[in-house]
């Protein structure tokens, strides 16, 4: 499993959600707004990908993602198992879909859920079928394809199952840029880079599968047969993954799938995050605002943009509602600029390069992207000034205030202009939400 362990350990975990804050099943709360394109299509990240063009049948596990009736079932089978009672039920939310809504008054810093963690998954769950347990485990697998192994391990028994109401109430296609074609990925994120990361996560998952197939599938057939344990299974369990799973820092980091909690939409306006708690032994939240009857909860996923969001969720958040959104904005040095070689060794010195990327958020620019600016627009006879304005940039500035080139300004503010123009011309076509 040395392979296994490389391919999961050196190229796939740095990209999955590392944060204890949660994720949740995207059903569409608002203020997020999941994307109703979506394709059944696989994404062919290269000439050597595995087709999966056989495989764009539909899962036969699952359900669609505003089904209610699922969402009853589950309910009912959580509170039969030690689930204690809610203040919230499953409901249809404002886009169409499912979240927990108030059934009661919720006080600001109560807590909720109180979901056991025997009605949790996790890597030391155990497995309907022991013995396909048993193999993942004697070659050390690490957690995340543990999990997606286990979740299609579990679905592919049906009701034989304890899970099986669990499974029947996740959806059937999570949204998910696992599900793009790479002529999607190309039409809609030319200019993102969420397009590079959402092919090396592709990417990243075909490879991890082919990885067991080789080295664990293929040698216990009769366990993992290929009609169950296959790209497009996978490309599922890990889209539930990517959506669903969570971190849980009061039990030493421990990445879970929570039934019930996983319900939560996100909420850019809420701070609050799921997490176990040792006096109620259960999975909480503490509420940081009230909640009328009838008001859909919260949580929050963390402060993430919406390319973010998009990438590991699957929605975006309405316009203007995310205080965290922010898009890279790559800035050049100008080539042809007399004092290019010397600014360039001004930005190098600092670690610097041309052309280099900032973070440009819905509230504004930071001050090192405004640093690297007013180096880009200097003139020859403010040379003195260069490096002043190349540790600014690299947030290795003595000053705390930041830097200010009264003179410089205007062209300073032209140029981020023309940069933000030239960014969005790269995009022809556009997806809407709604």
């Amino acid at each position: 499993m040395a392979q296994i362990s490389r391919v999961l350990h050196t190229s796939f975990l740095p990209h999955f959600p590392q944060s204890p804050l949660p994720p949740s099943s995207h059903n569409g709360a608002s203020p997020a707004v999941p994307f109703r394109y979506r394709t059944r299509s696989s994404i062919s990240s290269s000439p050597s990908t595995t087709s999966r063009a056989s495989e764009a049948r539909p899962i036969p596990w699952g359900c669609e993602i505003e089904s209610l009736e699922s969402a009853s079932a589950l309910q009912q089978w959580l509170s039969e198992s030690g689930l204690p009672p809610q203040k919230m039920a499953i409901q249809r939310v404002d886009v169409g879909e499912r979240g927990l809504v108030a059934l009661k008054n919720i006080r600001k810093g109560e807590k909720l859920l109180f979901v056991p963690p025997s009605l949790v998954i996790t890597a030391d769950s155990d497995w309907s079928c022991l013995e396909a347990g048993n193999v993942m485990r004697r070659n050390s697998v690490p957690d995340w394809p543990l999990l997606a192994t286990y979740l299609i391990s579990e679905a592919s028994l049906m009701n034989s199952s304890r899970w099986c109401s669990y499974i029947s109430a996740l959806p059937r296609q999570p949204y998910s840029l696992l599900y793009w074609t790479r002529s999607e990925l190309d039409t809609y994120l030319v200019a993102s880079q969420i397009r590079e990361r959402a092919i090396e996560r592709i990417t990243d998952v075909e490879g991890t599968y082919n990885d067991l197939k080789v080295r664990i599938f293929s040698k216990y057939p009769q366990l993992f047969p290929e009609e169950i344990f296959n790209m497009r299974t996978f490309m599922w369990s890990f889209g539930i993954l990517f959506s669903r799973l969570v971190r849980l820092p009061s039990m030493d980091g421990k990445v879970a799938l929570v039934p019930w909690a996983d319900m939560l939409n996100h909420s850019s306006e809420v701070e609050t995050f799921l997490d176990y708690d040792k006096s109620s032994q259960g999975i909480v939240f503490t509420t940081d605002r009230s909640y009328q009857p009838g008001e859909q909860v919260f949580i929050s996923y963390g402060k993430k943009s919406n390319g973010e969001l998009l990438l590991s969720y699957g929605f975006v958040a309405k316009e203007g509602a995310n205080p965290d959104d922010s898009v890279e904005l790559s800035l050049p040095l100008n080539k042809s600029d007399k004092c290019y070689k010397e600014k360039l060794e001004a930005l190098q010195k600092y670690g610097l390069s041309t052309p280099q990327r900032f973070p440009l958020q819905i509230t504004g620019w930071s001050l090192e992207m405004k640093a690297y600016a007013y180096l880009v627009v200097c003139p020859p006879n403010m040379s003195q000034h260069f490096e002043e304005m190349a540790a600014a940039a690299s947030n290795k500035s003595t000053s705390k205030a930041g830097i200010n080139y009264p003179e410089l300004e205007e062209q300073t503010l032209q140029f981020l202009l023309d940069c933000c123009e030239s960014s969005i011309a790269k995009y022809t076509k556009f997806l809407e939400g709604g």
